[in-house]
């Protein structure tokens, strides 16, 4: 809560703590957002209390207590935390935390990060910007502001936030094999501004130490070019099934078949040979953050 010129405590409305707006077209997100809602207004009733006197107990707006009960706002993890302890439910709504946190982001992003963590093997070929995985925030945030159209503000955090959290791949144990090729121009291109650069230059050269991390740039300067169709990306599994994605095949849908993955792989393994090393990469990398 903030503080108001005489010194009370207000709480906090829409203004101050927007959340996310459920996606209409993710059916069983809304189905998980709806259910909690219903828990939480379940609770509130039971214990007679009020929405407004129940918002200005854990802190929020009354609007809001009602969207999130209606399940039409994604309620945040402090927001679960407080009803918890103010409706005594010991622990049962805190539990929900968990299933509310994989609906805060997009379908699409959750869907690639449950591909992300089953992988034992990722293959990754990029070209206009450094891969997802591989971002900083600040890097991050600024691709999704520089959008067109662009986003709202809270479009652009909800996207940011998704982003890092596909980076718990690193902490996985055992760490499954991970390999990156990058354009040059994905080194040279300040995105975000110099210092938002450099912190992405030194992030890549922290990654592409790590023992399970293949990090490889693929120059400007190379005549023959295996991915000048677009962004590859080939995962592998654990059971032995694979999925993987092209800009320029198979119309940029992701494929399982073998025939078609066999291709995918193909060309990626020729865009590893025909890249720098990853030791002459990080040479490289080395070499544009001396340059900045």
């Amino acid at each position: 809560m903030r503080g108001q010129a005489d010194g009370t405590e207000r709480p906090r409305g829409e203004a101050d703590e927007p959340g996310w707006e459920v996606d209409p077209e993710d059916e069983s997100g809304a189905a998980v957002v709806a259910t909690v809602g219903r828990q939480l207004r379940l609770r509130r009733e039971a214990a007679g209390m009020r929405a407004a006197e129940f918002g200005v107990a854990i802190g929020y707006g009354e609007d809001l207590v009602y969207k999130v009960e209606a399940g039409k706002r994604i309620p945040r993890q402090e927001y679960l935390d407080r009803a918890d302890e103010v409706l005594g439910a010991g622990g049962l709504i805190a539990a929900m935390k968990k299933d509310v946190a994989e609906v805060r982001y997009p379908k699409k992003v959750r869907d690639l990060a449950r591909m992300e963590a089953r992988a034992v093997e990722i293959g990754v070929y990029a070209n206009h910007s450094v891969h997802g995985l591989l971002q900083t925030e600040a890097y991050a945030r600024a691709l999704f502001e520089m959008r067109q159209p662009a986003y709202p503000q809270d479009e652009v955090e909800r996207g940011v936030v998704a982003r890092m959290a596909r980076r718990s791949i690193f902490d996985r144990v055992p760490p499954p094999s991970l390999s990156f090729v990058q354009e040059e121009v994905t080194m040279r291109r300040p995105i975000g501004g110099t210092m938002v650069w450099r912190q992405q230059l030194e992030r890549l050269l922290e990654v592409g130490k790590l023992r399970n991390v293949s990090l490889q740039v693929m120059p400007t300067d190379r005549e023959i070019h295996a991915g000048i169709d677009g962004v590859i990306e080939v995962l592998k599994f654990g059971d032995g099934t694979a999925v993987g994605r092209s800009e320029g095949a198979f119309a940029a849908r992701p494929v399982s078949d073998p025939r078609h993955l066999r291709i995918l792989e193909l060309r990626y393994g020729m865009i590893r040979a025909q890249a720098l090393t990853p030791r002459e990469s990080l040479a490289f990398i080395e070499q544009v953050l001396g340059e900045t």
